[in-house]
């Protein structure tokens, strides 16, 4: 990955995954289902601050790109399960590179010397407690 040259400024098909998977809460969301949750309460429980409008929307937006699977499963209650598809578990390698730059480039002051503006502070990452990432 680290020796692939950047043939040009702009590339069509970069700039569409990136406007994808860079949406707000979308790139949490992915990091979530890869860590396993399934249900929707699952998600929204493991991503603070993550209203179930914006979830829903987010996940109607990745099952039309075939990243998510929506599945209907009629028991009572009725249960409804989003999995990841084979494009979306692609993804695994990104999402993982993005949270080990995060740990290394936007740690909040109070970790190992970065530092920050206070405008440069985000509420979610100063409260952050990593923990590691097992992609299931």
């Amino acid at each position: 990955m680290g020796s692939h040259v950047i043939e040009s400024s702009f590339c069509p098909v970069y700039h569409q995954a990136v406007e994808l998977i860079g949406r707000r809460w979308t790139g949490a969301i992915l990091r979530s289902m890869l860590a396993g949750a399934t249900r929707f309460s699952d998600i929204t429980a493991s991503i603070p601050s993550l209203s179930d409008r914006l979830l829903s929307e987010r996940l109607k937006e990745l099952e039309s790109h075939g990243i998510v699977t929506r599945t209907v499963i009629p028991y009572t209650p009725v249960r409804i399960e989003y999995r990841l598809t084979e494009k979306g578990q692609a993804l695994s390698d990104v999402v993982e590179a993005i949270s080990v730059w995060g740990e290394t480039w936007l740690k909040p002051a109070n970790h190992d010397g970065w530092s920050a503006t206070a405008d440069e502070h985000d509420p979610l990452v100063d409260a952050y407690e990593p923990e590691p990432m097992s992609v299931r």
